[in-house]
């Protein structure tokens, strides 16, 4: 079962609150999804996974398929009963790994490329995509698409969006798990002309909802705002949103504004094992010698477990002798910090208050890391 229910949109904004329910579990949004690449969250447990109040976790189609392969996964009845989690999983297509790698060779019929790991030579499809998605087992799947980096001439992006269109239509045709549900994607670059386009063309092919794809691939904050602006607008009502790959705070803010509803991103728990952490002031450096003998939490305002347990004198200590407790600690809070972001903006969307959120937001939070200690 598949059932997106819009609640709510903001009266000053586009920005939504609904509850998105795959296969009897039901998830607020708009919500953002913990990356567990490999089949993992790095450094975190399920139980730590369970008190940032995740509900989705984003696995990698690309990544799983090298090991420990698909069919290893599928006999454990699907990757989220492999990796022992209780709520909603999604996996990528594969492509954005496939077109970061280099010397790929894109044909119309899929990329030839190389193992990074073992050196072993494949060519993956859509249909391949598709089949290798549906052994893993994940409530949400993603159609295979040509992800095209910042800057691209419009003729090639052109020709990317052609691509994705047959692809997606194969993809389409491809999938077949019932109790699986399946996303198409917008590509188009920064050119609007051709996000309409793409995004309507992907709408006339009909899928479970649509992701907003080919961004943070360089084009920075205002070109990712007009990239959203020109797709979103374009996709229906009645289906979930899902910008890929995004992000930074300020950027979940503002695609929320114009009207997404999921989000996925490696930078909390990436920025949480280096000691880089999300406060309501904006971010700090936790091996910064400021926080040697710092006894406040790491955010007076959060309610998570470590924020609750430990000073930031305690963290710092853990970095300082190089313990990987300190990056699991920060990791949490950080997870934490989104989610209660999430949760924060879905409340101001009831109210018709998203435009105070944002405010008091930004009147607060320093996008540069600093070193508050109060």
């Amino acid at each position: 079962m598949f059932n997106f229910n819009l609640l709510h949109k903001d009266v000053k904004t586009e920005s939504r609150a609904g509850i998105l329910t795959v296969n009897g579990v039901s998830v607020e949004t708009p919500v953002f999804m913990p990356v567990a690449t490999q089949g993992a969250v790095r450094g975190l447990t399920i139980d730590n996974l369970n008190q940032c109040q995740a509900k989705i976790l984003l696995a990698n189609t690309y990544h799983l398929n090298i090991y420990p392969g698909s069919s290893l996964v599928k006999k454990h009845n699907g990757i989220g009963k492999f990796m022992g989690w209780d709520y909603l999983t999604l996996t990528d297509s594969g492509g954005f790994q496939v077109f970061s790698l280099p010397n790929k060779k894109i044909t119309d019929d899929g990329v030839e490329f190389r193992y990074e790991i073992n050196g072993e030579k494949v060519f993956l499809t859509p249909q391949s995509s598709i089949a290798i998605q549906e052994e893993l087992g994940a409530d949400i799947i993603m159609c295979f698409d040509e992800c095209v980096e910042y800057p691209a001439e419009k003729n090639y992006v052109k020709k990317a969006v052609e691509r994705t269109l047959n692809w997606a239509r194969v993809c389409k045709d491809s999938h077949s798990k019932k109790d699986q549900f399946l996303f198409g994607i917008v590509q188009g670059g920064v050119y609007e002309d051709l996000r309409k386009y793409c995004a309507d063309k992907i709408v006339d092919i009909g899928f479970d909802g649509y992701a907003i794809g080919g961004v943070s691939v360089g084009e920075g904050h205002d070109l990712l705002k007009k990239v959203v602006d020109d797709t979103a607008k374009y996709l229906p009502d009645d289906k979930p949103r899902y910008l890929m790959g995004v992000g930074l705070p300020e950027d979940i803010i503002e695609a929320v504004e114009r009207g997404v509803d999921m989000f996925d991103c490696v930078i909390p728990t990436r920025f949480g094992r280096s000691g880089t952490l999300f406060t309501k002031k904006g971010k700090v450096r936790i091996t910064n010698k400021d926080y040697r003998r710092d006894m406040y939490p790491i955010d007076t305002s959060c309610d998570c477990f470590v924020c609750k347990k430990f000073t930031r004198a305690y963290i710092h200590h853990l970095f300082r002798v190089n313990e990987v407790l300190g990056a699991t600690l920060c990791s949490i809070h950080n997870l934490r910090f989104y989610t209660s972001m999430m949760s924060n903006m879905r409340d101001s969307i009831l109210n018709d208050r998203f435009k105070d959120f944002k405010k008091d937001f930004y009147d607060n939070y320093n996008p540069k890391t600093n070193n508050e200690t109060t």
